[in-house]
């Protein structure tokens, strides 16, 4: 299994962006899939979550700006951002647990990140 994550650069505060994930491999279902966040010189934290059956889970940080969605037949997750801060400047990173496969239950498969970077 492999988490391809996309849609990061370089955007100015106020605006909006959109980034996704796509999940391949010989995957059956995914119970959560979700977006972290690593600024620099902090630690990796959780930034919004969603399960199969579309419950959420928000950083309350980030609540009202942030919406995540999925798609489970394609097995991808995107996050939209909007009224972008310069604190929201930081490597995003997808995940997916409670991975099913053709051989069995994993428990998380990481992406390989997206960088975004807020201007002021």
């Amino acid at each position: 299994v492999q988490l391809q994550a996309s849609g990061g650069g370089l955007v100015q505060a106020g605006g909006s962006l959109r980034l996704s994930c796509t999940a391949s491999g010989s995957i059956v279902s995914i119970n959560v899939m979700g977006w972290h966040r690593q600024a620099p010189g902090k630690e990796r934290e959780l930034v919004a979550e969603i399960t199969s059956g579309g419950n959420i889970n928000y950083r309350d940080s980030v609540k009202g700006r942030f919406t995540i969605s999925r798609d489970n037949a394609k097995n991808t997750v995107s996050l939209k951002i909007d009224s972008l801060k310069p604190e929201d400047t930081a490597v995003y990173f997808c995940n997916a647990l409670g991975v099913t496969t053709f051989k069995g239950l994993h428990d998380i498969y990481w992406g390989q990140g997206t960088e975004l970077t807020v201007s002021s």
